[in-house]
């Protein structure tokens, strides 16, 4: 068959939810109120972080970051999807599409690469913390953080070439409320076996790789946790972890349901109710989960309410701070209740 060089298409439909109308204003109303609690609760938590003192460490750092990653993320869908929802005409230009797609893939994988970086910091925590003040300084944070935003979008860029070097020239209705990978595979005119083979590669590498990353520093927690002596140490420990890693479990678990497998037995809407897991569920967990319930979170927070925000950085002052905070000789590299 003779390759069509050029797409023909110039818009797509997002078929969304249209197949269930007596639904969408439900969805509408549910969907909004779910935004509207992630975009509070991440605000929160960024600004309590900026404006605590207390909380000026690699930790909660890496949180903030992450919480801001999860505010573009969950900007760059579900604005669209819940205007979508009440007009009858929801398409999208394919430049639209594309942009979407682009920003999308680049903060998820941003965030699978600071949840990495947040699980190596809970190692260096409690596995070194007599080095955690030289190992986890602002310069290395910092440069960690930039990785995570640079190799995500680089990640996110072969993913989004890979998927619009192809021609569309037929159908350009996407079963999903997003432009996302398998749906516009499937409306392509001709398959680019190569490009296919590297998004399953680059999924694998970020999914997989990052995941095993995780276990293996949760592992080496675990051996050092065992030793703690006194059972209410390892009581708050495991909690600290726990937190964290039910984050990664839902948002690892979901994303690799997926984009791990080709030829997916999942029908294009299957996925699609899929993706509503990790992209609008795990956000709200991560307010919720992983911070709110956090007692100096709390205490922050508390602080915060009471108008006297006294410090307007993250990590200032850096090192000093940091070692200032792991001079106790107890080996607790924030404070008495992080261990």
């Amino acid at each position: 068959m003779k390759q069509i060089n050029q797409s023909v298409v110039t818009e797509f439909i997002l078929i969304g939810f249209s197949g269930f109308p007596d639904l969408q204003v439900p969805l509408f109303v549910v969907f909004s109120i779910m935004y509207f609690a992630i975009l509070a609760g991440n605000i929160i938590i960024i600004v309590t972080i900026r404006c605590e003192s207390s909380l000026h460490i690699p930790m909660y750092f890496f949180l903030a970051m992450l919480s801001i990653s999860e505010i573009c993320y969950t900007f760059t869908i579900f604005p669209n999807m819940l205007v979508n929802l009440l007009r009858e005409k929801t398409t999208i230009s394919f430049i639209g599409c594309s942009i979407q797609m682009y920003i999308f893939l680049g903060f998820a994988c941003t965030n699978c690469l600071l949840l990495v970086v947040m699980g190596y910091d809970r190692y260096v925590c409690i596995c070194k913390p007599l080095h955690y003040p030289v190992l986890m300084n602002q310069i290395l944070c910092t440069k960690l953080v930039v990785f995570s935003v640079i190799g995500g979008f680089l990640i996110s860029a072969i993913y989004s070439y890979a998927v619009f070097s192809l021609p569309y020239c037929g159908p350009n209705k996407i079963i999903h409320f997003l432009c996302d990978i398998a749906p516009l595979l499937e409306l392509a005119c001709a398959r680019n076996y190569i490009g296919e083979i590297l998004i399953f590669l680059f999924s694998f590498l970020v999914i997989v790789f990052s995941f095993l990353l995780i276990l293996l520093s949760y592992i080496l927690i675990l051996n050092t946790i065992l030793k703690i002596p006194t059972a209410e140490g390892k009581r708050k420990a495991f909690s600290t972890c726990a937190s964290h890693l039910i984050v990664v479990v839902v948002h690892f678990g979901c994303a690799s349901i997926i984009h791990l497998q080709p030829g997916s037995s999942n029908t294009l809407t299957e996925d699609m109710f899929i993706s509503i897991t990790y992209t609008l569920v795990t956000p709200l967990l991560n307010p919720v989960v992983y911070s709110l319930k956090n007692k100096d979170v709390q205490v922050a927070l508390n602080k915060s309410l009471d108008m006297h925000p006294e410090d307007n950085s993250i990590l200032t002052p850096p090192p000093p701070t940091l070692e200032l905070k792991s001079e106790r000789g107890s080996g607790d590299c924030h404070n008495e209740k992080q261990l």
